[in-house]
């Protein structure tokens, strides 16, 4: 089953369940998402309401690693036990880390605590733990398109590294996009 999501130049979303044929359209995403899920028969969890203090963004960090023993990996002992301030230990088949810290952007937050992690654990975190990064919507510079984006450049990074790139390889390339 494909449910498909598609942001309407009127500002409008039109979602679609494939298999069912089942559309709708609506102004509020969210209801979108929950018709779709209804339809599908699938639960429907809203995301959570947005952090309460105000400069602060909510994300989770996820280190997805092949060669580890998943969340029981003894590099993950000294994370678990003093994790950044803001963050507590999670189990989403990976080590990950449900996070609510201060950034000028989601970005920010987000490499603040990478930095952090890596500094005081010698462990670099490598996703966000976006499932279908391919699947995204919305223009919302701390919501999930921003989540999908920092979790497709920490992704990205972490393979690039694998594969023998650099920094400054990484640099190139997206100087090479045009990216200011």
């Amino acid at each position: 089953m494909t449910l498909f999501l598609h942001r309407n130049p009127d500002g409008t979303t039109t979602g679609r369940n494939e298999a069912t044929g089942f559309t709708v359209t609506h102004a509020d995403d969210e209801e979108v998402k929950r018709c779709l899920h209804e339809d599908a028969g699938w639960e429907y969890s809203p995301p959570p309401p947005p952090p309460a203090r105000p400069g602060f963004h909510r994300f989770t960090l996820v280190h997805d690693d092949s060669d580890t023993e998943g969340c029981r990996d003894e590099r993950y002992a000294a994370l678990r036990a003093r994790p950044p301030e803001g963050c507590v230990p999670a189990d989403r088949g990976c080590f990950a880390l449900e996070c609510e810290r201060p950034g000028r952007t989601l970005l920010d937050a987000v490499a603040g605590t990478v930095a952090e992690i890596r500094r005081e654990h010698g462990l670099v975190m490598n996703g966000l733990g976006v499932e279908k990064p391919d699947e995204w919507l919305g223009d919302d510079g701390g919501g999930r398109a921003a989540q999908t984006v920092a979790h497709l450049v920490l992704s990205a990074a972490h393979r690039a590294a694998l594969l023998g790139h650099r920094r400054k390889d990484l640099v190139r390339l997206l100087d090479a996009a045009g990216v200011e």
